[in-house]
């Protein structure tokens, strides 16, 4: 059932889009931060020869992956500023991931397979990046100005909820238990066979709850205009710098809140990729324990975006977002001076709480400052942006570890670049209400 406050979309149109994100979260989840990503690290890659290990390995892997989204996201957003080119880019992008991470099933235990699986890991993560460019775009063609805070909430709820389901899937079914032989299923470990059959089934996940927005797209209105002129590689890099150059004049304030966003942003993707690693290291979670936070944090984060996207129609973006960073500081903060699993699953599922409206808000406000047909652009450099800042968690993060001796002050950087953001975020002037309606 869709989000209350629907008027210029059908509730159907509105499933349709946010069953992509169902799918599209729960690989980012499985992929990324909970099991693949994992076993590369401490299975694939735990006899690597070198001083550098797998780890360091995964982080320069995916900081070329995330230069090469920055290169090509804003031409993406060219690309699909046509409404009928958004199904067609999100079509070939997604289907690029499900036959990525289904070719991760080949992924042996031996560091031989270490390079191919970083390889698929970053390809795999480019192409979720840049898919999010024309899904985005298409929060315009599934809303309006009254209901987008709703919908958007609507939609990162839903990528939670598949988060948490396909989690679940992959843990009852391949993970939990002891022994050589795992899960339901009674798949053996050896040779990380339990691992590896897990990424056929989320490739399959992934490529069955994106056919109902990929079958119905091109049928929604804004699309049957007549195709606009061609854009070669380069034709796109100049138009690109025409819509640049066009904003700033129009609106610098939506350059500046880029900006702002893409720092914040950045802490909420250091928040996922270094929670994990804190609460085994740190607080003493158990690697089981790890997938059952991570269930029970996308609960948590797709209550909070739901409540965040009621909010935002009603108090606005700016407040959501900054109110939920102040927030998120607090919590990171109390959670350094704090020991034991206990004080890891409350500080960190509040952490969750506020990553939700966050995530959501910051989508909704940017659909708000975009012009009417621009909105395609303003996500291509949305995602631009926030991958040309990726490695300022990361780096902070090692920074507050090595100077102060010790993991659990990592989490002292991960609340910089969050109080980075919010203080930027408080410049950032937002269209008025009458505006946004």
């Amino acid at each position: 059932m869709g989000p209350p406050g629907v008027v210029r979309s059908g509730r159907s149109r509105i499933v349709a889009w946010a069953l992509w994100d169902t799918g599209a979260a729960a690989v980012s989840a499985i992929v990324v931060t909970f099991v693949f990503s994992v076993y590369l690290t401490s299975s694939v890659g735990q006899e690597l020869p070198g001083e550098a290990s797998p780890a360091s390995w995964l982080g320069r892997t995916l900081a070329i992956s995330g230069l090469t989204v920055a290169a090509v996201a804003p031409v993406i957003g060219v690309w699909v500023a046509a409404p009928h080119r958004r199904r067609v880019t999100l079509a070939i992008l997604t289907g690029a991931a499900a036959v990525l991470i289904a070719s991760m099933s080949l992924i042996r235990e031996a560091p031989a397979y270490l390079a191919p699986g970083l390889a698929l890991l970053a390809l795999t993560a480019a192409c979720g990046d840049l898919a999010s460019v024309p899904y985005n775009a298409m929060l315009r063609q599934v809303s309006t100005p009254e209901n987008a805070g709703r919908i958007s909430g609507f939609g990162w709820a839903s990528g939670y909820a598949g988060s948490v389901v396909l989690l679940l899937l992959v843990y009852v079914g391949f993970i939990s238990g002891s022994g050589p032989e795992r899960g339901l299923l009674g798949l053996p470990t050896e040779d990380g066979q339990n691992i590896r059959a897990a990424m056929l089934l989320t490739a399959a996940w992934l490529a069955v709850l994106a056919l109902p927005l990929l079958f119905s797209a091109h049928r929604w209105a804004g699309v049957e205009e007549a195709p606009p002129a061609r854009l070669g590689l380069f034709g796109g890099y100049r138009q690109l710098w025409r819509d640049i150059s066009t904003e700033w004049h129009r609106d610098r304030n939506l350059v500046f809140y880029l900006i702002a966003s893409a720092i914040f942003r950045d802490g909420l993707a250091g928040v996922f990729a270094f929670g994990a690693v804190l609460g085994v290291n740190v607080y003493g979670i158990s690697s089981g324990d790890v997938l059952i936070f991570g269930v029970v944090a996308s609960v948590v984060a797709a209550v909070g975006a739901v409540a965040g996207g009621l909010l935002d129609d009603r108090i606005g973006s700016k407040t959501v977002i900054v109110g939920s960073l102040v927030a998120m500081v607090a919590a990171g903060t109390t959670l350094m001076t704090l020991n034991g699993p206990a004080a890891f699953w409350a500080c960190g599922l509040l952490l969750c709480l506020f990553i939700g409206p966050t995530q959501s808000s910051a989508r909704t406000l940017l659909l708000r400052m975009a012009d009417e047909g621009m909105e395609g652009v303003a996500f291509g450099l949305y995602t631009m942006t926030g991958r040309a800042v990726s490695f300022l968690a990361p780096w902070l993060f090692s920074v507050f570890v090595d100077v102060f001796h010790s993991d659990r002050a990592g989490m002292g950087g991960l609340c910089t670049v969050l109080a980075i953001g919010l203080v930027a975020m408080l410049a950032v002037r937002v269209p008025g209400r009458v505006k946004a309606a």
